[in-house]
């Protein structure tokens, strides 16, 4: 069987078209990779792009999306409300189908390598690709974002794991790493208060105290003047969705808040949703293996 690897890296550009189609383009121009999905958020200022191919074909498109995103995006000049440090901010690598974490961390690391030497972007792993405990949450390598990154890297606890301890000077530094599936979804608010939405992230994320797996910040959508609480779903399997969403409900009271909406970027497992709807609906005795249609289509 034929080995599949997704890809799911993330751009600091979300408000010009042209760029988030050139780096669709690279990715779509490579051949044996499906590009599944990509969208552009205009007040993160980022795009995400969701891929899937075999594992040279999908590093081999990672690498051409990443050389364009470095022609394209000029760092010095980014705002953004998501936290970023680089033009290809981040390149994960997930296991799909007949292929393990390990073969995926092998691949993070060559293309980690290939970027540092090719492109002279500094390139730190990340999650099960780290090189060392502290390296493992990209939070912790994000600290500083672009603007801090410079002296950051001189540290000699951070020194990046591939090419030399400078910034490229107008794309940053990139992380790459291999892991689980995770699950982007954002919680919008309505109120325009952001420390709101940043008292929530802050009780709700584990490193608060909140749910495990969870990562949380508060963002500021200008474009509608609605705080949003951000979060990654880091292992859906273990905290539900459901979970992230009512813990954001029961805060919000507290200040008088209600939730507008919220959303999912980029793909996500379907059992991710089916534990929503078993949960909402209080399904009984509920088989999603047997009771789904599409689980039947050829």
């Amino acid at each position: 069987m034929r080995p599949i690897v997704e890809c799911i890296p993330n751009f600091s550009e979300g408000k010009r078209k042209e760029v988030v189609e050139a780096i669709a383009t690279a990715i779509r121009d490579v051949e044996g990779v499906r590009l599944l999905d990509y969208s552009a958020d205009q007040s993160h200022n980022r795009s995400v792009f969701t891929f899937l191919g075999g594992p040279q074909e999908v590093m081999e498109a990672a690498f051409a999306a990443c050389t364009v995103a470095t022609d394209l995006i000029d760092m010095t000049s980014h705002k953004g409300e998501h936290p970023r440090m680089g033009a290809t901010d981040v390149i994960p690598f997930v296991p799909v189908k007949d292929i393990g974490l390990e073969e995926c961390i092998q691949l993070s690391r060559e293309l980690g390598e290939r970027i540092a030497s090719q492109l002279d972007i500094p390139v730190f792993l990340y999650e099960e690709s780290a090189s060392r405990p502290e390296r493992k949450s990209l939070p912790n390598i994000r600290r500083g974002q672009f603007e801090g990154m410079a002296d950051k890297i001189k540290e000699p606890e951070w020194a990046p794991d591939f090419g030399k301890a400078e910034i490229h000077p107008t794309a940053g530094v990139v992380a790459v790493g291999a892991r689980a599936p995770l699950i982007a979804y954002n919680i919008n608010l309505d109120t325009a208060d952001i420390e709101i939405a940043n008292k929530i992230a802050r009780l709700i994320r584990e490193r608060g105290g909140g749910l495990k797996n969870v990562r949380a910040i508060g963002v500021m959508l200008e474009d509608r003047q609605q705080a949003q609480v951000s979060i990654n779903m880091v292992n859906y399997q273990e905290t539900a969705l459901y979970r992230a969403f009512e813990m954001v409900k029961y805060e919000a009271r507290r200040y008088g808040v209600n939730i507008v909406g919220s959303e999912i970027i980029g793909l996500t497992p379907m059992k991710a949703l089916i534990d929503v709807a078993e949960y909402y609906l209080q399904l009984e005795g509920f088989a999603a293996g047997k009771q789904i249609l599409e689980n039947y289509l050829l």
